[in-house]
């Protein structure tokens, strides 16, 4: 009796701690949604439900939508549901729904479209709430914008990671399989004989910032970039390729400093269809075209550009070509 006593007060002692929280949980999301409509946004739903007692919190928006007038962009999906294990709200999982996702900016409106598409957080326990991993997944997914597709593809997945052993370090990925660009790119870049899909678009990178992401990102600054290595950068589109590695020290004025090598495979076609696209003037194809056949020639191979972005003195210079200034990379 003794023993059935004390399961049923841990039983209402658990009961009260998730209600409890989950309280918490649905009042700072929609207390979140407030805040964006007194700065004068459009933030709206229809309903909320909370669920997923006894081991779980699930908080459902209906029919969220968001709408910045100061900048013209808007969002609106059929449903988003907050999920988190019911022992640490620090493990948020942030799940669409299958229906569409309208973006838009000002008149233009584009539709996504993605299956099991997820944005997960995970925060260390603690005051600091140091980000210890973040990404967003979907399986195959649609971008459409009327009856046009603009880009399709089987999956992505994106996600930025903590070094355990340097907690300022993250690693940050990025993999869209089977990419499709829509036919309107398709026919801008004058690309009728390449495949439907990409063979490659991924990207793998290492960044040391001067402090660990955590709560003090929103609260004071964002932490800054002080080292970026590139481990690969890759687009492959039948016989196009062009891949990159390299790195930078940023000082804390934002200005990098490092190289980056790029190998570019049948260079002459990516000319061609940046001149079709109206990237590269016409008046400036033969001059182009003398730079990078000097920059290949310097390789070997005809075929195929090896050079280095150099980036020192506030400079980038391609090979021995200058470029202009280099941007900042300072995090607003």
């Amino acid at each position: 009796m003794r023993l059935i006593k004390v399961l049923v007060t841990l039983a209402v002692l658990w009961a009260l701690a998730w209600g409890g929280l989950a309280y918490l949980l649905r009042t700072g999301i929609t207390g979140w949604f407030d805040d964006r409509a007194a700065e004068g946004w459009q933030a709206d739903y229809t309903r909320v439900e909370t669920g997923g007692f006894p081991l779980r919190h699930v908080t459902v928006l209906h029919e969220p939508a968001l709408a910045d007038p100061r900048t013209g962009r808007a969002w609106s999906a059929p449903q988003i549901s907050f999920e988190s294990p019911a022992i640490w709200p620090g493990r948020q999982s942030l799940h669409f729904a299958e229906g569409p996702q309208y973006l838009s900016y000002f008149d233009n409106t584009q539709v996504l479209t993605a299956a099991d598409m997820v944005a997960d957080l995970d925060l260390q326990a603690g005051l600091a709430l140091e980000l210890r991993a973040m990404g967003l997944s979907a399986g195959g997914w649609t971008l459409t914008a009327g009856e046009t597709t603009l880009a399709a593809g089987a999956g992505l997945a994106m996600a930025m990671t903590q070094d355990a052993g340097r907690p300022e370090n993250y690693a940050i990925t990025l993999d869209i399989p089977d990419f499709a660009p829509g036919e309107r790119l398709r026919r801008l870049m004058g690309s009728d004989n390449l495949p439907d899909t990409f063979d490659a678009l991924e990207m793998q990178m290492d960044v040391a910032f001067d402090r660990p992401w955590d709560r003090r990102a929103l609260e004071e600054r964002r932490p800054q970039p002080r080292r970026l290595d590139l481990r690969l950068a890759e687009i492959a589109w039948g016989p196009l390729r062009i891949s990159a590695a390299g790195g930078f020290d940023v000082d804390e004025a934002g200005v990098p400093k490092g190289k980056i090598s790029i190998r570019a495979e049948n260079w002459r076609e990516m000319l061609r269809m940046a001149q079709a696209a109206g990237a590269l003037p016409e008046a400036a194809v033969q001059s182009a075209e003398r730079a990078l056949g000097f920059l290949a020639g310097l390789g070997g191979n005809r075929e195929a550009i090896d050079v280095q972005l150099n980036v020192t003195g506030g400079v980038v210079a391609l090979g021995p070509l200058p470029l202009g200034p280099a941007p900042r990379l300072i995090l607003r």
